[in-house]
């Protein structure tokens, strides 16, 4: 059987080269491969095009690679949290995809399942739409959207065993488990990892079949984006 595991993150990223598509997961900050990013900000790759629900914060998740001038392109759906990427945005210097939530989510979904294209009436009449094939269905307007694969998928899971297979939890569930499907090379960091068998079948959102080097993390911040508290 294939090892799969990895030592940590450094030795999982290593490979990842410049001008690389990368997809990671998370919602917000949460389920986001926190120790993958610190690895790749160490390596200093550049020209890399983000595809990411979020951009994270000024100085967190792809925030920090931000700052690093490592991003060349952001493909994303929401970006409000980060005044850097604004910033970036605004002076050209970054260059940015903004897509409806749910078409970002079904178009990985699509590149993990093999379906070039599809239909989806989400952005027709807007800016979306410019320059994209559209066609009439039952008196509605839908717009045609490609697949979205990458070269690596950098996921974050809560527990996963050694042959790759991955649970996630709660919010993080979402963009992760499409994501570890539509990645060429997909990489996958864990809260806990255990042995063949101690995770329920029932219970895994992920098969390992999809997943390729897998390590368990460490040092988990688990921010919040916005804290709000009020008095009793």
């Amino acid at each position: 059987m294939i090892n799969k595991v990895v030592a940590n993150a450094d030795e999982a990223v290593k490979d990842i080269p410049n001008n690389a598509v990368l997809m990671l997961g998370g919602f917000g900050l949460c389920g986001i491969p926190e120790n993958c990013i610190s690895a790749l900000l160490k390596t200093g790759v550049t020209g890399l095009t983000c595809i990411s629900n979020n951009a994270g914060v000024d100085d967190f998740g792809i925030g920090l690679m931000l700052k690093t001038r490592q991003v060349k392109k952001m493909i994303s759906s929401y970006v409000g949290e980060n005044a850097e990427f604004e910033r970036q945005l605004l002076s050209g210097e970054l260059e940015v995809d903004l897509i409806p939530q749910g078409t970002l989510a079904e178009r990985i979904r699509a590149g993990g399942a093999g379906i070039p294209a599809f239909y989806t009436p989400a952005g027709y009449g807007t800016e979306v739409a410019e320059g994209k094939e559209t066609r009439e269905y039952d008196g509605k307007m839908y717009l045609l959207e490609n697949w979205l694969k990458a070269d690596f998928a950098l996921v974050k899971a809560w527990k996963g065993d050694t042959s790759g297979n991955l649970i996630f939890k709660g919010t993080a569930r979402n963009f992760n488990p499409m994501m570890a499907a539509a990645g060429k090379i997909t990489i996958a960091e864990v809260e806990e990892l255990v042995e063949p068998g101690e995770l329920d079948p029932n219970h895994i959102h992920t098969p390992g079949i999809y997943v390729q080097r897998i390590f368990q993390g460490k040092d988990y911040e688990k921010r919040i984006e916005q804290r709000t508290t009020r008095l009793k």
